[in-house]
């Protein structure tokens, strides 16, 4: 009763490694040049080392049949690789790009389907003089190169059959690891009876890129990426090993893997924000310059650009960072209880006030207060606020005792305080203390350059707090960028949020995203193609209304330097109001 193969296990776990991440890992691996050819033998990459033998850039090779890189009169008469399903180093003649010939070795191996058919096919080369490629099966060679373990078990998870290195990497030996559960091997968190990846595979699912430890023989955990599969079962197969396999595991180091514990949880960029474009840097050396003072700040910006976040920068950069910080949101609560929560009240200030209560004011004291959507601020607290910044005093609910507290005040709303001042539902001199000193958050699609590393931070922080490691597709990564992001980083980390819930492999592709996302990106980027940008006269296809609105609304904003309040105040409009023709005319 013989194991399966290798042939038998690899196929669905290799195959889902992309073609450059074939070449990087192999030429890093071996040391020698590395190229993938799909079924029609054109090139699919080409790596750095294969440039240099050969003379040809990738971009000039990459999609060209492979005789057009590797001149080999011997590959004129057929292809060996698909001809024989794999080649053992052969001795070849290339002619490189300069016309001059070299005497290299090649090897290669044809990658299947689970149906068996062929693939794609990658290919090594080296020169004849060189070291060569370990001996061997050209697959072990191949999956020993790719640093992958394979295990075979069965039904019950217990395993049956394991990569040959495998037991001695752990310090076993090769029989003490027949019939280990896969629990004892790789942890109760991914094959104990209650394990999410263990009911998936029961029903039938293949899950991908979740973190484990493989324990060694020492008792040491190896961190981790484990993908599994249920191993599909013919009709009328034989008994013996392979029918006994149920279950197919591919398991791959991971050494520094986020998802892991005690890997590092810092984030890049400015106290937590993500974010290297110009707009965020100027924000970020403004924080740095106000650390030393308690000027009030005021922050605006869309909804789900990081307000809070920016805020919890200031505090934390500021010489209050040792006290505490409270935030409180002015638009969650009714006047009478968000009265009592800012200030505090007395017993038997109003029904229901069986006890005095601490109001957030004096628990931010020595710290930081943030009043977020201070927007809706209704008008009688808009008094005490007041009062409180020009004093540093107030009375809690009920308490004619007149407190003083030193808290720092940073406040935060989505909406045009300017244009609240113009309609009389925000105080004027309330709108002045609060913007001592202003900071605008850009919206996402202001700040383009930061979109590629907020989505690469967003999908490392899921993959640490799921306990999966996933990529994303070069189609899918071209819908993210290309969307609008209305609602802005708080958009994009649901949207990657949705991904990871419904993606069931290890890549995330265009399906996996949020339905409409790749439409709504689509239809964007043709009508910012189709749209006047700043700076330059409108389009054609605006209608003649549209076109005349455009032009003026981009004159007075070219004549104050795009600056919305002087520009809204030379229009005659608020500043609101001109901030929605400009996002109806796309000139943002």
């Amino acid at each position: 009763m013989s194991a399966p193969s290798l042939e038998d296990l690899d196929r669905e776990s290799i195959n889902q490694v992309s073609d450059l991440d074939l070449v990087g890992l192999l030429e890093a691996l071996t040391g020698h040049a590395c190229f993938v050819v799909d079924t029609e033998q054109n090139i699919q990459a080409f790596g750095p080392r294969a440039e240099v033998l050969t003379g040809f850039a990738a971009s000039e090779v990459r999609g060209r049949h492979c005789l057009s890189a590797i001149r080999c009169t011997s590959c004129l008469s057929g292809c060996g690789v698909y001809d024989q399903g794999s080649v053992a180093p052969l001795p070849l003649q290339l002619h490189q790009a300069d016309g001059n010939i070299l005497q290299i070795r090649k090897s290669g191996l044809v990658l299947r389907d689970t149906a068996g058919e062929p693939r794609r096919a990658v290919e090594l080369m080296w020169e004849e003089e060189g070291a060569q490629p370990a001996q061997g099966s050209p697959l072990d060679n191949f999956m020993t190169a790719m640093g992958r373990w394979f295990v075979a078990a069965d039904a019950e998870l217990r395993l049956l059959h394991c990569s040959a290195d495998l037991p001695a990497f752990l310090g076993y030996r090769a029989e003490a690891l027949q019939g280990m559960p896969l629990a004892d091997l790789l942890g109760t968190e991914l094959f104990g009876q209650e394990a999410p990846l263990r009911r998936a595979l029961a029903e039938g699912r293949r899950r991908e890129g979740f973190a484990g430890a493989l324990r060694a023989a020492d008792g040491r955990h190896i961190h981790v990426s484990v993908s599994a599969a249920p191993r599909p079962q013919a009709e009328g197969s034989a008994d013996g090993c392979h029918a006994q396999v149920a279950m197919l595991v591919m398991i791959r180091p991971q050494a520094s893997w986020e998802g892991q514990p005690g890997a590092s949880d810092q984030t890049p960029g400015f106290c937590g924000i993500v974010g290297r474009s110009a707009p965020m840097q100027r924000i970020f050396r403004l924080v740095d310059q106000i650390r030393d003072n308690d000027a009030t700040v005021l922050i605006t910006g869309e909804s789900g650009t990081g307000k809070e976040l920016l805020a919890r920068a200031i505090h934390t950069r500021s010489q209050r960072s040792e006290g505490p910080f409270v935030v409180i949101n002015c638009g969650a609560l009714p006047e009478n209880l968000l009265e009592s929560e800012l200030f505090g009240h007395v017993r038997g200030a109003f029904t229901g006030a069986i006890r005095d209560k601490t109001g957030r004011i004096e628990l931010a004291k020595g710290g930081t207060l943030l009043l977020d959507e201070v927007g809706d601020l209704p008008l009688p607290l808009q008094v005490k606020l007041l009062r409180l910044l020009q004093t540093h005093s107030f009375e809690r609910v009920g308490d004619p005792h007149t407190r003083t507290v030193d808290v720092r005040i940073i406040a935060a709303t989505h909406v045009d305080l300017e244009a609240g001042v113009a309609d009389r539902s925000f105080r004027d001199d309330l709108y002045y203390r609060l913007r001592v000193v202003p900071i605008e958050l850009p919206p996402l699609r202001q700040r383009p350059g930061d979109l590629e590393l907020l989505v690469r931070w967003v999908m490392q922080r899921i993959g640490r707090n799921r306990g999966r490691a996933l990529a994303l597709s070069p189609k899918a990564m071209r819908a993210l960028l290309s969307h609008a992001w209305p609602g802005n980083v708080r958009e994009l980390e649901n949207a990657l949020e949705y991904a990871n819930a419904v993606c069931e492999g290890q890549t995330i592709h265009l399906d996996d995203l949020p339905p409409g996302l790749a439409e709504t990106s689509s239809r964007w980027t043709r009508a910012r193609a189709a749209s006047p940008a700043p700076g330059r006269p409108a389009r054609q296809e605006l209608d003649t209304e549209q076109d005349a609105e455009a032009q003026r609304i981009q004159g007075a904003l070219e004549a104050t330097r795009f600056h919305r309040g002087r520009a809204a105040e030379r229009l005659g409009m608020s500043r609101s109001t001109l901030w929605r023709k400009m996002r109806e005319l796309r000139l943002d």
